[in-house]
């Protein structure tokens, strides 16, 4: 008996294998990215027809047909109404953005609010919850329980839009390592905090498999300052003003963490070794010199003004000496630490945000004149001081968005959710 053609039969279906394995793996591969390529022409665009994604994207119609259908019965596109057309044929239909369907949740701890905020896939904010309350002192299993209840809240206003929360991102005032657990936020009195697994376990409604990340508050509310000036590959350091200071640098379009996630704490920058004492266990830190609490002490204004940012503004038009003189020295130390940034990244941008942002007419120039006089390039690369596009919801925007972004960027991997979902569902109905 001949064995041998048995063996390469054999053999030859053992080589086919990881063979075809290796094709569908590119296959696979290659829509994944044709997806996100498609889908990001349409973000771009506001409004694309079929025929238009081809040219732009270089694919088949039919593979763009096919792509769109896919994108469409996941819920992330739709269709819009025909554009007109003023020769002969019929209107093309356009692409848009759905609406309707995935979403971005923002949540957001600070010293003194919570806030919640919903921002559908065209980064439009359809839902925004505040609730104020100074949470220092408070446990912070007491205080992720009151950002629980405002997060269902923000949740069931979005089911009635018929939104449906994608995932969830916090953002928090302190240090946040790679796994989101808060290792210290001064300002709260916390240490080691696991926000995500604790959020998790007071949620009302049960979440399906969504993810529940933790950021530091200034780098969100930096990352929808990127967004928000989409111009090629901006470098800023974006200075966020609250009862705390922080910052989140972004450079040539990306947000600088730091390799452990602890970058941007320029409230801890020093101003002076022997100034007062700061939260942190420091002396001299510009969170002494330039937070919300400082500027209302220093204009002579009790600390628990309602809004701080509109007392100050107010006051200021009004020529308020003692407001005035707070928020030039405010802008000085804001300068002296920002100049330390410039000196050793090359940002050519600072953005006041946060309590900073309406503030920034007399901010701006003692800031600016700090900067020049302090960094080395002044003279032939000037730095422009600007107020934040969003003012108090960009962390919360910030925060929803990042999830959005998820979503756009890698749409497979939600289409792939959206089925295991609904392949549940059918389970548990059946």
């Amino acid at each position: 008996m001949n064995i041998f053609p048995a063996c390469v039969i054999v053999k030859g279906m053992a080589d086919a294998a990881p063979v075809a394995q290796n094709a569908a793996t590119r296959q696979r591969n290659l829509r994944e990215a044709n997806l996100a390529l498609v889908l990001g022409h349409i973000a771009r665009a506001g409004s694309i027809t079929r025929a238009e994604l081809a040219t732009a994207t270089g694919l088949t119609r039919v593979t763009v047909s096919g792509l769109v259908d896919e994108l469409m019965a996941g819920g992330l596109v739709a269709e819009a109404a025909p554009v007109p057309r003023t020769g002969a044929g019929r209107p093309a239909t356009g692409l848009t953005l759905a609406t309707t369907g995935p979403a971005g949740l923002g949540l957001e701890i600070n010293v003194d609010y919570l806030a919640a905020g919903v921002l559908d896939l065209s980064g439009a904010t359809r839902v925004l919850r505040v609730h104020h309350r100074d949470q220092r002192g408070r446990r912070p299993a007491r205080v992720v329980a009151d950002l629980a209840r405002l997060a269902d809240d923000a949740r069931a206003a979005a089911d009635d839009e018929g939104l449906s929360v994608a995932g969830i991102c916090v953002g928090v005032p302190g240090l946040v390592n790679g796994n989101g657990l808060v290792r210290v936020a001064p300002n709260l009195g916390w240490h080691d905090v696991d926000v995500a697994t604790a959020l998790r376990a007071a949620i009302g409604q049960p979440l399906r498999p969504v993810a529940v990340t933790v950021e530091n508050e200034a780098n969100l509310a930096a990352l929808a300052e990127l967004h928000a000036h989409p111009e090629p590959a901006p470098s800023f350091v974006y200075i966020s003003g609250e009862i705390g200071v922080g910052a989140g640098l972004v450079l040539e379009g990306r947000l600088l963490r730091g390799p452990r996630g602890y970058g941007g704490e320029l409230g801890h920058v020093t101003i002076n070794p022997d100034g007062p004492p700061c939260r942190c266990g420091a002396r001299g830190c510009l969170e002494a010199y330039a937070n919300q609490e400082a500027l209302l002490r220093a204009a002579g204004l009790p600390p628990s003004t309602e809004d701080p940012a509109e007392v100050l503004r107010t006051r200021a038009e009004a020529g308020d000496r003692a407001v005035l003189t707070a928020l030039a020295d405010a802008g000085r130390a804001l300068g002296v630490a920002a100049a330390d940034v410039v000196n050793l990244v090359d940002v050519d941008t600072i953005v006041l945000g946060g309590v900073f942002a309406p503030l920034t007419p007399w901010l701006s120039d003692p800031v600016a004149r700090e900067v020049a006089a302090r960094t080395v390039t002044s003279s032939w690369a000037p730095v422009t001081v600007r107020a934040a596009a969003l003012g108090a919801t960009a962390t919360v925007v910030g925060a929803a968005g990042s999830v959005v972004r998820a979503i756009l960027d890698a749409p497979a991997t939600w289409l792939a959710l959206a089925d295991t979902g609904r392949a549940a569902g059918r389970e548990s109905v059946g």
